[in-house]
């Protein structure tokens, strides 16, 4: 038996693993908890985030807004998976991120596999999840997002898992984290320009790839939580650049925040 497994035995005795809804022992969410959690059923576009939208599409309104700036809104659309305070989610969150246990990953990916599914969004070419900086990744020991990305991959189409590219794009800044930002705008700034590409791709899937790889795919980006969605659309934007056909995203859910 290798040490990791010693050491999880042991772990595992001494503090029993428990639902975090219900307190039932064997799992860190039991089963009958997670059918509790439902999906967001209708979408809405990722910018006004009012008009119900098919799939998280731009509505039209919102898009010809950027036209008239000579602008393209680089996100073809963005899935969210289930609302972000019903039942608890939140909580499930937190402790995925906050309180260092990676294994609810797989839980949580289940749901956005159920939601990518349930709203007909297209098999992508290769899931890219949104990195980390270095620092921050070194601090959490782990980046939720690759976490999320292995189990949609694994999950979505078991017969062929489909390959995760978790360095196509690096974050070159260290930012404060989103999550201690309140105001909408500051929250826009704070991400401008924090991606750039990676010129060296290698990957257990894809070896020695370069960035024509890239050119006329489609593209799932996955993240955590979304709130302003500004993120997700810097990394869009520089996906976008490098000749992606499409770009779609997936989220666990949204945090509101009142934009001024």
């Amino acid at each position: 038996m290798s040490f990791k497994k010693i050491k999880s035995f042991i772990l595992d005795t001494l503090f029993p693993i428990h639902c975090l809804y219900c307190q039932k022992y064997g799992a860190w969410v039991c089963q009958e908890c997670v059918q509790k959690i439902p999906l967001l059923l209708d979408q809405v576009c990722p910018y006004c985030e009012k008009t119900i939208s098919p799939n998280g599409r731009i509505c039209p309104k919102c898009k010809d807004k950027f036209l008239a700036k000579n602008e393209i809104w680089p996100l073809d659309f963005l899935i969210v998976s289930a609302k972000y305070e019903k039942n608890g989610l939140s909580r499930l969150v937190h402790c995925f991120k906050y309180n260092f246990i990676p294994d609810l990953g797989e839980i949580l990916a289940k749901i956005m596999c159920e939601a990518i599914v349930f709203h007909n969004s297209p098999l992508p070419d290769f899931i890219i999840p949104i990195p980390l900086h270095p620092r921050r990744q070194r601090w959490r020991g782990f980046n939720q997002s690759e976490i999320l990305a292995q189990y949609i991959s694994q999950n979505l189409t078991p017969s062929f898992p489909l390959p995760v590219i978790s360095n196509f794009i690096l974050r070159k800044k260290y930012t404060t984290a989103q999550m201690k930002i309140k105001n909408y705008q500051e929250r826009q700034k704070n991400v401008r320009g924090i991606f750039t590409l990676n010129h060296s791709v290698e990957t257990q899937h894809v070896a020695s790839q370069n960035f024509a790889s890239l050119r006329g795919k489609n593209i799932l980006l996955v993240d955590d939580i979304c709130t302003t969605g500004a993120t997700l659309l810097e990394a869009a934007k520089i996906l976008k650049s490098a000749g992606a056909k499409k770009v779609f995203a997936v989220v666990i859910a949204r945090q509101e925040i009142k934009k001024k």
